[in-house]
């Protein structure tokens, strides 16, 4: 999980990931493979957005198929199917997705990334415009799901809770720059301390 405040680089970072940002003269290396010059999709990376950004003339089912190319027609309509029941949105099936709600189209816009069965799950806040019980229950949803397909799931997020409930390893940014790497607990503990620390230097008054 990649933990800090807004403007520390997490989206630039998962960009780059993804291929959608150039990385410079970083190495972007998976399972030993270096994928920095493979085009977006051929890394077989999965990215879902604070903005869902469904195609609004296609359906919920067409969404979600988008990157099933190649795929028998069958098996596509059971892959999109199970899609939607693992984000608890198969009422939505044959739904016009310009007629979804914010939250209803952050789970379309996961089944689509899910879909093509990805080795990387690329997060980016996108359970904003769920509320705390609906995304708590997704995330139950998802991680049983994931462990079971060996995909790894990379988070970028500015709240804590999300570090907690996951349990994961958690990088630290700020200003761009990686300064803390470890267990959740440990490095979300060092970072209240140091920013209690700035409260009470800023709110002591001047002698």
């Amino acid at each position: 999980m990649i933990f800090g405040p807004s403007g520390a680089g997490k989206t630039t970072l998962l960009r780059a990931l993804a291929g959608l940002e150039r990385g410079g003269a970083a190495r972007i290396a998976m399972e030993g493979e270096d994928v920095a010059s493979l085009p977006p999709g051929r890394r077989r990376i999965g990215f879902v957005t604070q903005q869902a950004a469904l195609f609004p003339h296609l359906s919920v089912n067409a969404n979600v198929g988008y990157g099933l190319h190649g795929m028998a027609r069958d098996a596509r309509v059971v892959r999109v199917l199970e899609m939607l029941r693992l984000v608890g949105a198969e009422h939505l099936v044959g739904s016009r997705s310009s007629h979804l709600s914010g939250g209803e189209a952050q789970r379309i816009a996961l089944a689509r990334a899910l879909a093509p069965m990805p080795r990387l799950l690329l997060l980016d806040e996108p359970f904003s415009a769920l509320d705390g019980k609906t995304s708590d229950e997704l995330l139950a949803r998802l991680q049983p799901w994931l462990r079971e397909r060996g995909v790894r799931v990379i988070q970028a997020t500015h709240d804590a809770t999300d570090a907690f409930l996951t349990h994961a390893e958690v990088v630290l940014l700020r200003d761009g720059q990686i300064v803390a790497q470890g267990p959740g607990f440990e490095v979300l503990q060092a970072e209240r301390e140091r920013l209690a620390r700035s409260l009470n230097v800023a709110q002591r008054p001047a002698s």
